[in-house]
């Protein structure tokens, strides 16, 4: 049986208990360049198991809250029909109270989870998109759920801003406009750029992060790497930013694409994820929201 997230004791692991649901979702049918996403949801799950479980920065230990892993979601079907079936899933872990955390597998991905998590706030929500990409295209490949089309469709139920973006088409130009762009030309000469990512935002916050976003000299295992994205620490200072100065209502991990000795990235794509748990849970101590058995959409 393979390992949850985190190879966790058994106690902190059970789906009754858990407060994350982490849903694998190993699907890579429309990747234009490298392929090989879909290994990514299990590469990264096992590198987690090596995970130290107490971090420092936030003197906590997040698994205490309880992080299931669910069944990997498994689709050959094109990507409208894949985002139907996440769709569905994500409902059902949201339904029963779960902090929902989907991993995978190419952008097209978390269109379906986005929708689920932001369908049940009240009132106006943001994507955060960390991301090499803009991903704004109407259709792509001949189909509108394609990974290259997922902010467009998650501008259809949420305010877009990306953040790290330095590669598009022209024909995204017009749907970029629906949101807020700050290219990573943009990082490097305006200093005080975490803040007016913040100051863009709603106060209901769902975040999406193609590891593209991310240099490829800390992630050279993604498919379609572009020079100049976020460093560690700078990706870290951004989360917590945005962690500690909105409410975050789900979150996502796609396009680790593992290749031979590509284990340094499998690890910092599972840290990625055990960091934004650790600040979400910060925030929620500092909040004095439940840890345990309660859906924050309850407490929005």
């Amino acid at each position: 049986m393979a390992p949850g997230f985190g190879g966790l004791d058994p106690e902190y692991c059970q789906y009754e208990d858990a407060f994350y649901a982490v849903l694998p979702v190993p699907y890579d049918q429309t990747s234009t360049w490298l392929r090989g996403a879909e290994k990514g949801p299990d590469a990264l799950i096992e590198a987690s198991t090596h995970l130290e479980l107490y971090d420092l920065e936030t003197d906590s230990e997040p698994y205490l809250a309880g992080i299931y892993t669910d069944a990997p979601l498994l689709c050959n079907e094109t990507p409208d029909l894949l985002f139907g079936q996440v769709y569905a899933r994500a409902q059902a872990l949201l339904n029963d109270g779960k902090f929902l955390v989907t991993i995978g597998g190419n952008h097209c991905v978390p269109i379906g989870s986005s929708k689920a998590c932001c369908e049940r706030i009240q009132g106006s929500v943001s994507v955060l998109q960390i991301d090499a990409h803009s991903d704004m295209r109407e259709s792509y490949e001949g189909n509108a759920y394609n990974h290259a089309c997922a902010m467009a469709r998650m501008k259809e139920w949420a305010s877009p801003v990306g953040v790290g973006i330095r590669s598009m088409d022209r024909s995204e130009l017009e749907n970029a406009k629906a949101g807020k762009i700050f290219s990573a030309h943009y990082l490097r000469h305006n200093p005080g750029w975490i803040q007016a990512v913040v100051d863009s935002l709603e106060e209901h916050v769902y975040l999406t992060i193609d590891l593209d976003g991310l240099d490829p000299s800390i992630m050279p295992a993604t498919g379609t790497p572009e020079p100049g994205g976020l460093l560690w620490y700078e990706t870290l200072d951004l989360l917590e930013a945005v962690i500690q100065n909105k409410t975050l209502i789900g979150f996502d991990v796609v396009e680790l694409c593992p290749g031979e000795n590509t284990f340094p990235s499998h690890f910092l794509a599972a840290k990625l994820v055990y960091k934004i748990m650790a600040l979400h849970q910060a925030k929620l101590k500092k909040t004095q929201l439940s840890l345990k058995g309660e859906s924050i959409y309850a407490k929005i």
